[in-house]
């Protein structure tokens, strides 16, 4: 046995050890990413490549508040609850306490309820939030909400 093979063992060791305690970090938390901020619709695509628009996008939006709260605006309903993100990428909305008035016929109201608990995931580009549903589900398209 050469010399110095105990000792390159050591440093390939320590490397390894080293390598995995790195890949061990925890992303930041995506509160950073989401937290104050506030959207309003732009549109939906559904995996069936359907796409729709809103009639006004101010009748759609989600504000996130750093503590994870959320509040949404559903056409003529609006409603508080909460999300969370243990990592970048991953969101869930927990249950969402909303006002149930009977909105317009075409309002895409309904739609947003039933698909709320199916978002899983969320992606910022290019300054527009893309929060996607479970299974290509589809892909809700939201803006920044303009600053009053």
């Amino acid at each position: 046995m050469n010399a110095s093979q105990p000792l390159l063992r050591l440093w390939y060791t320590l490397f390894l050890v080293l390598s995995c305690a790195a890949c061990a970090t925890p992303a930041p938390p995506a509160t950073q990413a989401l937290g104050g901020t506030a959207w309003q619709f732009v549109r939906f695509q559904g995996g069936d490549g359907r796409v729709q628009v809103p009639d006004d996008r101010a009748k759609y939006t989600v504000a996130f508040t750093a503590d994870g709260g959320v509040n949404v605006r559903f056409d003529c309903n609006r409603g508080r609850g909460s999300w969370k993100s243990d990592w970048p990428g991953q969101l869930l909305f927990g249950p969402l306490a909303a006002t149930r008035a009977l909105c317009p016929p075409g309002s895409l109201h309904d739609q947003f309820v039933k698909h709320w608990f199916y978002i899983r995931s969320y992606v910022l580009r290019d300054g527009h939030l893309h929060l996607s549903l479970l299974a290509d589900g589809g892909i809700y398209e939201f803006e920044p909400l303009p600053k009053r």
